[in-house]
């Protein structure tokens, strides 16, 4: 990775992202022993200013895996996508820059609550309508067909309101199939945006 650590006074600008949803978590600094530390541990480690070398999460367990680590054109900053093990503010917030359903992304809200019912399923005395969907495929195809003709013929009846009630399940069911494939509602995004014309 080819940084350029001299621009800023021997650090690098890390922009961390995350990589299910696409909501931007925190901005910090990193030097180049942090961002060594990062890539030999696959954890987030940045530099600072009161505490120098910081491992994200050593002492609350909010770690942040590493997915990929990107430079920008400059090399003087570093787009970090990670998988958060909890809230990245020290505020106990999901991202430093407030709630990202605030900013009208409720896909990547919804997208962490689906992770979040998956990734604690198997310890779930009582399931939640999600768990259950993702641990019967039967009821996730069923229910899938389900909201798909419902939103159809919402549509042909004109109802516009049963029709954005309809589409929202259909989006949820959708969202629930796919992350039992391991498939995350971002990746739906990005290839929509590749199809634009």
């Amino acid at each position: 990775m080819n940084l350029d650590f001299d621009k800023q006074g021997g650090f690098v600008t890390v922009v961390c992202q995350d990589h299910r949803t696409g909501a931007v978590l925190m901005v910090a600094r990193a030097d180049r022993e942090a961002i060594e530390r990062t890539i030999s541990t696959g954890e987030m480690h940045y530099h600072s200013r009161t505490r120098g070398l910081w491992h994200k999460g050593a002492t609350s367990g909010n770690v942040q895996r590493v997915v990929s680590l990107t430079p920008d054109c400059d090399g003087d900053a570093v787009l970090a996508r990670v998988i958060p093990a909890g809230p990245a503010c020290h505020t106990g917030t999901t991202s430093c820059f407030g709630d990202p359903g605030a900013a009208g992304d409720v896909s990547g809200v919804l997208q962490q609550v689906i992770e979040a019912r998956k990734a604690s399923a198997a310890d779930a005395t009582e399931k939640s309508y999600t768990q259950k969907l993702l641990e019967n495929r039967n009821l996730r195809l069923k229910k899938l067909g389900e909201e798909a003709s419902e939103l159809a013929v919402a549509c042909a009846d004109g109802d516009a309101v049963r029709a954005t009630e309809e589409a929202a399940d259909l989006m949820y069911h959708a969202m629930v199939a796919l992350s039992a494939l391991g498939v995350t509602w971002r990746e739906v995004q990005r290839t929509l945006g590749d199809r634009r014309t």
